[in-house]
């Protein structure tokens, strides 16, 4: 295969490891079911520099604040939404909060940010690296896609006049190379299905990373129960979770109905961590017609879930979230690829917030049991008490960061 020559633009190196200097892959014991991000890199976002983080399983940054924990998440979800075609200005609305603090522009006013990540699966380590350009314009000025020690995908921009960047992709056919011109505000990798024909075996193992790196980056649902709002009745027939778990009481109807063992699952764990014995969890249809989530307590008595403190509200939502799937939840996932040869990875800022820590605990150890089938991984920012509590767990990457 003929090698592309490398673009002028500031990507890091290939071949990164984790910060104890072994491969994000040997921290991981489970076998995922499809393509999943083994590590995150931040070359210059925000605070970090030159960061480079593994995802496992079970993964949590740790830090005080300030230290950058949410922002890596939205690292993470950037990279996701781009993945699965959304538009540059979408993703970054306030592009310039993305510029390494004290960065200084250019000659021509220009400032950046630059991020990646690794997908593993199939077609064996990919990595992904794009450098944005924040200022003076938002566009996507560099994008390279790695595997098997070879660069597959390259992008850099050629003429700031034109909303374009110039790509190079590997054919290894009668033209070696194939050069085209593609869109300066979507991710490039995300558009190489559309592109390449799959007539060569350049072609093929080209389609083979982008789509990996694709269906990994896409299989992502990033949750933030908002407790002020899951106390109010709902429509029902809302059956598909949405990011800040309001709809709870419309999707336990169709959870307790569709999947009774998961169900069972769910009430156990509010048992373990509500107050007071919980029996059952169920819904109340009300004189309109709207739906409200009730907590059973047993010999007959009923709690509305309304009446729950925020921790218990976003804890049994977080619990509902870990123990259902893509088919439930609102999560863009990549419909082309049966659900079996997905793995889901739940992204939660915050994951501890409002939660003491046997709720912590509670959900951590929910999270491995699920994911132990390869269909799971969570990926959140916990406290510095959080953190403490995680490491009591075997299986869980606890990612410490500091300020």
């Amino acid at each position: 295969m003929t090698a592309l020559r490398p673009e002028a633009f500031p990507l890091p190196p290939t071949g990164s490891t984790t910060p104890d200097g072994t491969s994000p892959d040997a921290r991981t014991r489970v076998h995922p079911a499809g393509p999943v991000v083994t590590e995150l890199r931040l070359s210059a976002f925000a605070s970090h520099r030159g960061a480079a983080f593994p995802i496992g399983p079970v993964t949590l940054f740790g830090g005080p604040g300030g230290s950058g924990k949410s922002s890596a998440l939205r690292a993470y979800e950037a990279l996701a939404r781009l993945g699965g075609g959304d538009p540059l200005d979408e993703v970054f609305p306030d592009p310039a909060a993305c510029v390494p603090e004290g960065a200084a522009a250019d000659a021509q006013g220009r400032r950046g940010f630059r991020i990646g990540c690794t997908a593993d699966g199939p077609a064996g380590p990919v990595r992904l690296d794009v450098a944005v350009q924040a200022e003076p314009t938002l566009r996507i000025v560099g994008e390279r896609l790695t595997g098997g020690g070879e660069t597959l995908l390259t992008t850099a921009l050629r003429d700031p006049g034109r909303a374009t960047v110039q790509a190079a992709w590997h054919t290894a056919g009668a033209v070696p190379v194939t050069r085209a011109p593609l869109p300066d505000d979507r991710l490039g990798t995300a558009l190489l299905p559309l592109r390449v024909a799959g007539r060569t075996e350049g072609q093929l193992r080209v389609l083979a990373a982008a789509e990996q790196m694709v269906v990994a980056l896409r299989s992502v649902f990033a949750c933030e129960p908002q407790p002020q709002r899951m106390r109010a009745s709902v429509p029902a027939g809302d059956g598909r979770l949405r990011r800040g778990c309001d709809n709870l009481a419309a999707v336990l109807e169709r959870t307790r109905t569709q999947c009774a063992q998961r169900h069972a699952r769910l009430v156990a764990a509010a048992h373990a961590g509500c107050a007071g014995p919980v029996t059952a969890l169920g819904v109340e249809r009300l004189q309109d017609g709207s739906l409200r989530a009730v907590l059973g307590r047993g010999g007959g008595r009923a709690t509305p879930a309304g009446r729950l403190g925020d921790g218990e509200l976003r804890y049994l939502a977080l619990a509902l979230v870990l123990l259902t799937g893509p088919g439930v939840l609102a999560v863009d996932a990549a419909g082309e690829v049966p659900s079996a040869m997905q793995t889901l990875t739940v992204l939660a800022d915050g994951l501890d917030r409002d939660l003491d820590g046997r709720q912590l605990r509670e959900l951590v150890s929910l999270a491995l049991s699920i994911g132990a089938a390869g269909h799971l991984r969570l990926v959140g920012t916990v406290t510095e008490p959080g953190a403490v509590r995680a490491r009591e767990t075997p299986g869980v990457t606890v990612v410490d960061l500091e300020p």
